[in-house]
């Protein structure tokens, strides 16, 4: 059980439309058109989507979270190194899952210091908390 802490900050987004609408932050700071996907049906018009919107935040809280677990390891990750999200969105019966892969890219580690600490990230990361359980996550390095 998650032990409740204070809240260090709330991001508002609102859609209107659903998959071929727009989606716009409070702030203003967002504010984007979305289209669907040849694959899902859709026009593939030039919007983004809601999976490659989660595959950005998921990639950037998990680099986040890359620093984090580097720096309890107290190992130094290079400038270069990167995480690429990959969602993909499948049918399940009625209803819809999603399935992630998170692939790094650690220039000067071996790929086992690598995934050592990509699972000791998955362990912090607030995607990887809120997706557990729910969501088939694969971590893999290259």
């Amino acid at each position: 059980m998650l032990t409740r802490m204070s809240n260090l900050y709330t991001a508002e987004a609102t859609a209107t439309g659903g998959r071929a609408g727009t989606a716009r932050s409070s702030d203003g700071r967002l504010d984007l058109n979305l289209s669907v996907p040849a694959g899902m049906g859709g026009d593939d018009g030039p919007g983004t989507n809601p999976e490659q919107l989660f595959a950005a935040g998921y990639a950037a809280c998990f680099q986040g979270a890359l620093g984090v677990a580097s720096r309890r390891a107290k190992i130094t990750l290079s400038d270069d190194s990167t995480v690429t999200a990959r969602v993909g969105l499948q049918k399940t019966g009625l209803a819809f899952a999603l399935d992630v892969e998170l692939e790094g890219h650690f220039p000067g580690l071996t790929d086992e210091q690598a995934l050592a600490l990509m699972h000791a990230a998955h362990e912090v990361c607030p995607y990887s908390v809120a997706t557990r359980g729910n969501v088939d996550v694969r971590l893999s390095v290259r």
